[in-house]
């Protein structure tokens, strides 16, 4: 079967992508990654408290983005505990451009207009093929309304759609109260893809030691249905690519997305379960499915469950609303 497929303009051999995630911070990983089918990989992020920590701009957007009690600072990495500088991401890059033939995207967490303008241009003379911007922004001050957090994502776009030409990804929160207009704007701002969605770490409490816990728990295939709604929702309403991480264990969750309209369906969480040669067993089984569906490419089928195939768009999400509580009822009978 033909895996191949486009995302933001970049030709994959297969719609599995690896995430941005600390497993490409090794040459030797990537190129794992190649060997095994990924169609491309998004190198681990690059944060800009690794180079500015000292800011004065810094200190107050944490300010701003802390919750109200000083333990809640636990909740955000320590800088110093960030080990990769601006050069030897831009190295990694580099020497990744040069061993295998898949795209490789950057990933930007930054917090300046500065930052976000300036290693997005470094990570493009490094060679990237696209930039995922990462936008982690809790609006902690009360006072911020959400128009204010709109503005602050469309302009970090605009600035980095300016600054650099290859195509921009926004690796977008699920929290808009308008996803679509959002993404219509994000569009304008001069996005060329939306991955959907970030997972905003949030803490936990241990109720003995009275401290807030950080650990990182690894994403659940039951996390699909919030980006699978919104992908099914988007598809064929704007034009951009869609990305769909959050959730993908096996090809199921893959085959899933691709349905709902996904151009890539990215993963990290299932090869630090399984190891990075999972990527191999993942497309194996996509094309198997495909080989007992009758699909002989991607295009056969991606975007066949979405909203474009209904005539009412609201019918899609409440429709499926109310068969889940039907559903439920029947279950307690």
């Amino acid at each position: 079967m033909n895996l191949k497929t486009s995302y933001m303009g970049l030709k994959l051999n297969s719609p599995i992508v690896v995430s941005a995630s600390t497993l490409s911070q090794q040459m030797d990983n990537i190129l794992k990654m190649e060997d095994n089918g990924a169609g491309a990989v998004v190198m681990f992020s690059l944060f800009e408290e690794q180079i500015r920590k000292e800011e004065i701009k810094f200190n107050k957007v944490i300010s701003e983005t802390t919750y109200a009690f000083a333990e809640a600072m636990d909740f955000f990495p320590d800088v110093d505990e960030f080990n990769v500088g601006v050069d030897e991401y831009l190295e990694k890059i580099r020497i990744a451009k040069e061993r295998v033939k898949i795209p490789i995207i950057g990933s930007l967490n930054g917090i300046t207009s500065e930052g976000w303008i300036d290693y997005s241009r470094l990570m493009e003379s490094a060679g990237a093929d696209g930039i995922e911007v990462n936008i982690f922004f809790i609006p902690g001050e009360i006072s911020m309304s959400s128009s204010e957090v709109e503005h602050r994502y469309l302009n970090i776009i605009d600035a980095i759609r300016h600054a650099v030409k290859i195509p921009v990804a926004v690796k977008l929160n699920p929290y808009f109260s308008t996803m679509g207009n959002m993404a219509l704007r994000m569009k304008n701002a001069g996005a060329s893809a939306l991955v959907l969605f970030n997972r905003f770490y949030q803490p936990d409490f241990d109720i003995n030691e009275l401290k807030i816990l950080t650990d990182l728990q690894y994403s659940e295939s039951n996390e699909i249905r919030l980006p699978l709604l919104w992908i099914g929702l988007l598809y064929g309403k704007v034009d951009l690519s869609l990305a769909a991480t959050t959730g993908v264990q096996s090809a199921v969750e893959v085959v899933k997305y691709l349905l709902a309209g996904a151009d890539a369906v990215m993963t990290a969480s299932a090869l630090y379960k399984h190891g990075i040669s999972y990527l191999n067993t993942m497309n194996k089984e996509l094309n198997d499915w495909m080989y007992m569906m009758g699909f002989n490419d991607i295009a056969s089928f991606r975007g066949s469950m979405s909203q474009k195939n209904i005539s009412d768009p609201t019918a899609y999400e409440r429709s499926n609303y109310i068969r889940i509580l039907e559903g439920v009822k029947a279950q307690a009978k």
